[in-house]
């Protein structure tokens, strides 16, 4: 929008509307001035409306025309109970505001004083204020003689009467500050007033030498700021009024009030939330780190600024100790371990403070219930039950599946699940391919059917590719990684691999799963999981049995016996997810990702926050709202984005010779052979043989460079001008004979016009008018109807 000098109070204004008619929920208003060309400056100058020394002395007797400047100015807009209730810190209030026009009264140029009054007095009445409770006004105040006189009139008309002698009006404008920014001036004095107010001072205006003397300031109680000063509160909130007049007429008032008391946050006893940075380059993230750390705000209202205040750029990391990582593209993928994860005592915290894991352990609680004799909360705390193999694995398998409902519950949605060995299980429930009826009942007694194979055998890790590795009497039990696979089998043959193997490490395990050991209970498992109903899952699978993407409504019996029996192939199954975020969901982690939940000993939600900080950075979208959820954050000023700065201006280029060659040519052209010499006079005799030679090559180059110079020259050719665009329609012309020219020169240009008479009757009609003569007066029927029936209706009169 545009109505010159006034443009950006008057989308304030409009913005404040709207949002208080429920149009929006947030509004920017602002304003931008940029002066490509001196068209304004040179317009200006002939009307002698620029100040000889470019400052703006508002309401001053030296005052002599404006400055012009340039600036963008920008303010948000939220309702004052939205921005306390999303923690959002609130700068001043918009009481009032009024709009209205009266560019007619007095033309273009001229301010309209009655007009301003009645601005001022309207949105002093849309904020259901008297005048006197307003203490400051940024006025328009351009620095002229003719504009600055008819303002101060307006206000002490409004502002300046009924107020006590001792409490005037100040009057001020921040024109004096950084010159006449024209469509940004409203916003420049709305920002002005917003940091007086927030500051509780009175700045003073500048370059003023004394009061004019074309004011009658004994009018009323309005004093010019000439000096700063403390704001005294008086027992009311302080209040500004901010003036913005456009040069067609277009005028603007607001005013606005200090925002009140944000209420204290009381004590905030959550866990620590990591304080995430992000940048477009390392540089400016490690830059904006250091930045932040210097910040002494209350942590928990930083750390939710960072978040969920600033955009989410490429490069991020955690404070204070995080490198710069680069982000992904949010795709990411829950990898569910197999046995090893699990340390006394894991999830106890979690369950007593994150809702969304506790509901998902009371839910794998029941489900299990029918097969296990413990109750999941007790034994999370039981060393010795915990050792068995027919407890650990159904507690894993809830632990890992209530810690993806605890992802999901901060927004954090896997577009593909990858599972270890029994994790599988975990994985299919979480993909939606098995209920958690079903699964439980898979791990439950699954796991009942290896305890029978305890103490009969083991497995062993080993940090070598395969290919490289003789297994002996050993089964390859799975292959994690290109030089990461695991064997297993009797438990002789795994301390004879051991005793050749000195890189070889046991795991802490006394059974051989993926071995012939599990061909002894395979009916029975067949026999146990008979009944349960896979599905299509909604998340897609990704094998571990078959090293890639699976259609799960075959993870029946028979597949969950395979995944017990066969080799894991988990580096195949990971390798067709490349691209992908991993992130380990575990109790700790076991795999080697870059991401994991939790960890031994780190079992709350300050452990599960740092990890979903880390998962963030490398791309992984988290619900930061969800975070902060109950926590009364709020947002504070913090500092500002380091931009890594760089100068694209062009450099001129070097000199075509140094000063060097230029001598050196130049005694050459003279015949100098002293100065050829230079410092060793001994050589003289070596120059005066060389020196024709030199001579005439130079006297060549001159002779090249003065030929081609004469090759070019410069020509102007006339252009003609261009043929003026055909007209098309029918045209009425309404005159008598001497119309007939007329006529003439539109049908030549391609129209087809016609004379209308000018009827007697007619004349002296303030009635008669093309728009209603076709219809009252019958000369201008049949040339109207013929219009009317114009192909492509173009007519003209």
């Amino acid at each position: 929008m545009d109505t010159a000098c006034s443009s950006s109070l008057v989308a304030l204004h409009l913005a404040a509307q709207s949002l208080r008619q429920g149009e929006c929920d947030l509004a920017l208003a602002g304003g931008v001035t940029v002066m490509a060309t001196p068209s304004l400056f040179v317009e200006f100058s002939r009307q002698r409306g620029l100040a000889a020394d470019g400052r703006c002395k508002p309401f001053a007797e030296a005052a002599d025309g404006t400055g012009w400047a340039e600036g963008a100015g920008m303010v948000l807009l939220e309702r004052l109970s939205d921005a306390r209730r999303n923690g959002h810190p609130v700068l001043a209030v918009v009481r009032g505001s009024a709009v209205n026009q009266d560019g007619a009264s007095n033309g273009l140029t001229a301010p309209s004083g009655p007009a301003q009054e009645r601005v001022i007095r309207q949105a002093l009445a849309n904020a259901r204020l008297a005048p006197s409770d307003v203490d400051l006004v940024e006025a328009h105040g351009t620095g002229t003689t003719l504009g600055d006189p008819i303002e101060a009139g307006a206000l002490l008309a409004t502002y300046g009467v009924d107020r006590p002698a001792d409490r005037p009006l100040w009057l001020g404008s921040v024109k004096s500050n950084i010159g006449h920014a024209q469509a940004a001036s409203g916003v420049a004095g709305v920002i002005k007033a917003v940091a007086a107010l927030r500051d509780a001072v009175l700045p003073r205006t500048l370059h003023v030498d004394a009061p004019s003397s074309h004011v009658d300031w004994s009018a009323g109680a309005v004093a010019l700021l000439t000096d700063e000063s403390a704001w005294p509160a008086d027992g009311r909130p302080r209040r500004a009024g901010v003036s913005s007049f456009g040069m067609s007429g277009t005028n603007a008032h607001l005013i606005l009030e200090e925002a009140p008391p944000a209420p204290v946050p009381g004590a905030d006893g959550g866990p620590e939330v990591p304080r995430v940075v992000s940048a477009a380059t390392p540089e400016a993230a490690t830059a904006l780190a250091r930045r932040i750390g210097a910040v002494a705000d209350r942590p928990l209202d930083v750390a939710y600024t960072l978040a969920a205040g600033r955009a989410a750029l490429p490069w991020r990391m955690v404070l204070p100790d995080g490198l710069p990582a680069r982000a992904g593209d949010g795709r990411v993928v829950f990898v569910f371990p197999g046995q090893g994860s699990q340390w006394l005592g894991m999830g106890l915290e979690l369950w007593d403070s994150a809702p969304a894991f506790a509901a998902s352990m009371e839910a794998c609680a029941a489900a299990l219930a029918p097969y296990v004799d413990w109750h999941l909360r007790e034994v999370l705390a039981d060393e010795a039950a915990l050792a068995r193999v027919d407890v650990v694995q159904p507690v894993l398998f809830a632990v890992m599946v209530s810690l993806a409902e605890l992802w999901r519950s901060y927004g954090v949605r896997p577009d593909a699940v990858v599972g270890h060995s029994q994790g599988e299980i975990a994985a299919a429930h979480v993909a939606g391919a098995l209920s958690l009826a079903d699964a439980a009942r898979v791990v439950a007694l699954r796991s009942r059917a290896i305890a029978k194979l305890a103490g009969r055998g083991g497995m062993v890790s080993v940090p070598l590719p395969l290919e490289r590795i003789d297994p002996g009497g050993l089964s390859v039990a799975a292959v994690n990684g290109p030089e990461a696979v695991v064997l297993s089998g009797d438990a002789a043959a795994v301390e004879a691999f051991l005793g050749r193997e000195p890189r070889a490490r046991r795991v802490n395990v006394d059974y051989a799963s993926h071995s012939a050991h599990v061909e002894a209970v395979r009916e029975e498992i067949l026999a146990a999981l008979d009944g349960i109903h896979p599905r299509p899952s909604d998340i897609p699978f990704h094998s571990t049995v078959t090293g890639g993407p699976l259609d799960t409504a075959g993870l029946g019996p028979a597949y969950w016996y395979r995944n017990l029996r066969q080799t894991v192939r988990f580096a195949d199954a990971v390798a067709g997810l490349h691209g992908h975020q991993l992130v380990e969901i575990s109790a700790h982690p076991v795999l080697g990702l870059e991401l994991g939940t939790l960890r031994r000993g780190e079992g709350g939600l300050s452990r599960f926050l740092a990890s979903a900080a880390d998962a963030w950075t490398r791309g992984v979208r988290l619900d930061w709202d969800a975070v902060f959820a109950g926590r009364n954050a709020r947002r504070v000023t913090l500092p500002t984005y380091p931009f890594q700065r760089q100068r694209y201006w062009m450099e001129a280029p070097p000199p075509a010779a140094p000063a060097r060659d230029a001598e050196f040519w130049t005694a050459v052209d003279q015949g100098d052979l002293d100065a050829l010499a230079g410092a060793a006079p001994g050589s003289r005799g070596d120059w005066a043989k060389l020196l024709p030679a030199l001579a005439a090559w130079r006297r060549r180059g001159d002779e090249r460079a003065a030929v081609a110079g004469w090759r070019y020259q410069e020509a102007w050719r006339r252009v003609p001008d261009p043929a003026p665009a055909p007209l098309e329609g029918a045209w009425l012309v309404v005159g008598g004979e001497p119309a007939d020219a007329c006529v003439a020169a539109l049908n030549a240009r391609g129209a087809r016009a016609s004379r209308v008479p000018r009827a007697n009757r007619c004349a002296g009609s303030s009635r008669c008018s093309p728009s209603t003569a076709p219809t009252r007066y019958p000369q201008w029927r049949r040339p109207a109807a013929s219009c009317a029936t114009t192909p492509r209706r173009r007519c003209g009169a």
